[in-house]
């Protein structure tokens, strides 16, 4: 049997909602750099870690209402974090306060927060498509090529240029959206 870390993630995705032994592990082998950056981008290493490691706790004990069919569960550990982050921050930017009469710290908000996961969504889906469709998308959006000049740069036909643009694009799209909720 392969190791947790190696096995597909649509089994990781199943096995969790089923509430298998051994999902969690998995979960958090597959998943638990991107919660910890998302954390790291906002928080400071210590608060970070607390809040990683909550955002596993809090899935797991909430498994019953995570459904594959609706997103996938890195968008759903990514919603998780957003709001522990958001609750962490508040909650320091309310002990600030108390410490001190001046303004707030300048930490991130919620809007802010929101982007930084979206960027993180956005990174893992690339990493989940095919080379191909990950290196389209790139000449498409990064390096601003034409569809042509993609299909002529890979030697490609147009039409698969096309094809995987757009389903690397729902892949992206179904990220984001399994994040929001």
């Amino acid at each position: 049997m392969a190791s947790p870390e190696r096995e597909p993630v649509d089994s990781v995705e199943k096995a969790f909602a089923r509430g298998d032994e051994d999902a969690l592990r998995a979960a958090y082998l597959r998943y638990g750099s991107l919660v910890y950056t998302y954390c790291r981008r906002t928080l400071d290493e210590s608060r970070a870690k607390d809040v990683t490691q909550d955002v596993f706790i809090s899935a797991w004990k909430s498994r019953g209402r995570y459904e594959p069919s609706r997103g996938t569960l890195a968008g759903w550990l990514i919603a998780i974090t957003k709001n522990r982050i958001v609750d962490n921050v508040r909650s320091e930017q309310r002990h600030e306060r108390r410490r001190s009469d001046n303004d707030p710290t300048g930490v991130p908000v919620a809007a802010e927060v929101e982007q930084i996961g979206d960027r993180l969504m956005i990174t893992e889906a690339l990493r989940c498509l095919s080379d191909r469709a990950r290196q389209v998308i790139t000449l498409h959006y990064l390096d601003d090529l034409t569809h042509q000049q993609i299909a002529d740069r890979m030697s490609l036909p147009l039409g698969t240029v096309k094809s995987d643009l757009r389903r690397g694009l729902s892949q992206i799209r179904h990220q984001l959206e399994s994040a929001h909720g």
